[in-house]
């Protein structure tokens, strides 16, 4: 089954850029996920259950690494991405 998401990650301090970017930089280290990134949010897309467990992993590293964080996620089955329309 295939997953589209889209995130917004909202870090809790006055320093919030380097937390987002870390976060972005973790996601484009998964080579069988596509990521795509603009102003507003991020999109992933991908295999269900890879995307979710990668989701599960950098959302806690996040959290580890830099402390309080809302991630506002939506979620929608099938592979959404601009691409799969080609």
């Amino acid at each position: 089954m295939k997953l589209s998401v889209e995130i917004s990650m909202y870090p809790l301090k006055d320093e919030y850029i380097p937390a987002i970017k870390d976060f972005i930089q973790r996601l484009n280290t998964h080579p069988q996920l596509r990521v795509i990134t603009n102003t507003m949010s991020t999109q992933v897309f991908g295999d269900y259950d890879l995307l979710m467990d990668m989701l599960k992993t950098e959302m806690r590293q996040s959290w580890e690494r830099f402390g309080r964080a809302i991630f506002v996620c939506k979620f929608i089955d099938g592979d959404l991405s601009p691409a799969a329309d080609v």
